[in-house]
C-alpha cells in the first residue's frame, strides 16, 4: 500500500518539533544551493527558528545584492501595476461615461415619442410598438387609479361606520344622563311633596295665632261701635 498524505499541521511534541526543524531547514538550505549551481539563479533564503535564531543562504552574489535587486524588481513592479489600474480606471470611467450618455440619450428620445413628439423619424411597425406600449401603460395607470379610489372609499366607509358608533354610544350615553337627572328632578320633587305636606298637617294641628297689629285694629273697632 502507499502512503497516505500527512495532513500538515503544528507539531505538538516540543522535542519532535526541534527535530523536523533541524532535518527540514537542513533540506531546504539543500536545495537552494543545489538550483542555484543546476540553474545558475540567484538565491537567497531567509529562514528564523521560533526562538529567533536566524539561517540565511545566499549565492556567490552575497545577501545584501540580491536584496537590493529584489527592492528594484519588487518596486517597479509596484509603478507598473498602480500604472495598469490607474490605465484600466480610466477606460473603465471612459467606458461607463458613453455607456451612460447612451442610455440618457435613449431615454430623452423615449420621453419625447411618448409626448407625442419628434415622431417623423418612426416607422409605421415603431408607432404601432409606441401605442401598443401606451395604451399598455394607460390600463396599468387606470387600474392603479381605480385601486387607489376604492382604496380611498373603503377608508371612508370605515370611519363613516366608526363614527356611527361613537354617535350611537354617545347617544345612548345622553340618554342615560337625561334619565339618571329625571330620576333626580323626581326625587327631588317627590322630597319636597313629603315636607310641603308636613307643614300642612303641622298648620292644622297647631294654628297660627292673628298677629298683634290685627287684634289692636280690631279691639279700637269694636270701641267705636
Amino acid at each position: 500500500m502507499g502512503r497516505g498524505r500527512v495532513q500538515l499541521k503544528r507539531i505538538e511534541n516540543k522535542i519532535n518539533r526541534q527535530v523536523t526543524f533541524s532535518k527540514r531547514k537542513a533540506g531546504l538550505l539543500k536545495k537552494a544551493h543545489e538550483i542555484s549551481v543546476l540553474c545558475d539563479a540567484e538565491v537567497a533564503l531567509i529562514l528564523f527558528s521560533h526562538k529567533g535564531k536566524l539561517f540565511e543562504y545566499a549565492t556567490d552574489s552575497s545577501m545584501e545584492k540580491i536584496l537590493e535587486r529584489y527592492e528594484r524588481y519588487s518596486y517597479v513592479g509596484r509603478q507598473q501595476i498602480a500604472l495598469s489600474e490607474t490605465e484600466f480606471s480610466q477606460e473603465n470611467w471612459t467606458l461607463e461615461y458613453y455607456r451612460l450618455k447612451s442610455k440618457v440619450e435613449l431615454l430623452q428620445r423615449n420621453n419625447s415619442h411618448y409626448m407625442g413628439e419628434d415622431l417623423d423619424s418612426l416607422s409605421v411597425k415603431e408607432l404601432q410598438n409606441l401605442e401598443q406600449q401606451i395604451d399598455t401603460a394607460l390600463k396599468h395607470i387606470r387600474s392603479r387609479k381605480n385601486q387607489l379610489m376604492y382604496d380611498s372609499i373603503s377608508a371612508l366607509q370605515r370611519k363613516e361606520r366608526a363614527i356611527q358608533e361613537q354617535n350611537a354610544l354617545l347617544a345612548k350615553q345622553i340618554k342615560e344622563k337625561e334619565k339618571s337627572v329625571a330620576m333626580a328632578q323626581q326625587a327631588e320633587w317627590e322630597h319636597q311633596q313629603q315636607q310641603h305636606h308636613g307643614y300642612s298637617a303641622l298648620s292644622f294641628l297647631f294654628p297660627t295665632p292673628p298677629h298683634p297689629s290685627l287684634n289692636i285694629g280690631l279691639a279700637s273697632f269694636e270701641g267705636n261701635q
